[in-house]
């Protein structure tokens, strides 16, 4: 597994390639947190909570990255594919931004149907 120096070098260089409108509203920014995270309704501690979306509150809005999480998760792989995974977490997140701005629930639907899924022992087509 890559240290948490690389992965936040990793999370620097993909936040530093998006677009600045991105960040609109955005006070908080990303922030890489040491921790692993596990889902409230993780039935064996193997649900893994990667990124995650926070609005309001004394930080206003803001996206967390678990760097434990992703070790959790991902530690066996290349850092090439981790680089990947992140990518793609740190856009996750930037679209429950951009619906968090619009008024919309799209995605918390998607991710609620996920955890449904996860519930019932269902494969579903983001599982690993």
């Amino acid at each position: 597994m890559i240290s948490i120096e690389e992965m936040q070098s990793m999370l620097d260089d993909i936040a530093d390639a998006l677009p600045e409108e991105f960040y609109e509203k955005l006070n908080g920014g990303i922030i890489l947190l040491p921790e692993a995270k596990i889902h409230e309704k993780s039935r064996a501690n193997d649900l893994f909570i990667l990124g995650e979306y926070t609005r309001g509150g004394g930080m206003g809005r803001y996206i967390s990255i678990y760097y434990g999480s992703f070790a959790c998760v991902y530690g066996h792989l290349g850092n090439d594919t981790i680089r990947e995974k992140l990518d793609n977490t740190v856009r996750h997140e930037f679209r429950h931004h951009f619906e968090s701005l619009a008024g919309a629930r799209d995605l918390d639907v998607i991710d609620s149907q996920y955890i449904a899924e996860y519930l019932t022992g269902k494969d579903h087509p983001f599982k690993e």
